[in-house]
């Protein structure tokens, strides 16, 4: 009885240690997943795809600064989604979605769930993160460096 409880508790931390060592991929996973849902609410602003901006379903100016926070949602999120420039991206795009929650939502209210700034808050920090911990392996910036480091290493070899 006693072996087999040993057992299931080895099991267990085998299960656990598996998981742990999964972070990286998670975290490239995260990545990809919040810069696409990121990019839609800039595709909703410039292209109105999937919809068009509440009320009347239209587009922002481009030349507004509504139309350059799309401008950054779509090709800001376009780099994020790739893993391309990860650190400064992230660092600009949590910068934004500081100014949209105290431009847009925290003069409607203290409570993000009540001024509907839980999202802007969300992906502030998320792109803070970003920005410090980098893209995961999964990603344009892990492969350029990889690139580079064997083209160092063929460029001393001749």
């Amino acid at each position: 009885m006693i072996e087999e409880e040993e057992e299931g508790e080895r099991t267990m931390r085998t299960i656990l240690e598996k998981w742990q060592n999964r972070a990286p991929e998670l975290q490239s996973i995260l990545r990809i997943v919040a810069a696409f849902m990121f990019m839609q609410a800039g595709t909703m602003k410039l292209f109105a795809f999937p919809v068009g901006i509440f009320p009347n379903g239209g587009t922002v100016s481009l030349m507004s600064e509504l139309g350059l926070a799309a401008v950054l949602e779509v090709f800001g999120g376009g780099l994020m989604l790739l893993g391309f420039l990860t650190r400064p991206v992230a660092f600009v795009l949590s910068g934004e979605m500081a100014v949209a929650y105290f431009q847009a939502h925290f003069p409607h209210g203290f409570w993000p769930v009540l001024n509907g700034g839980q999202p802007a808050i969300f992906y502030c920090f998320a792109w803070l993160y970003f920005s410090s911990a980098g893209p995961g392996p999964w990603s344009l910036d892990v492969l350029w460096r990889r690139y580079r480091t064997i083209g160092r290493g063929a460029e001393r070899q001749s």
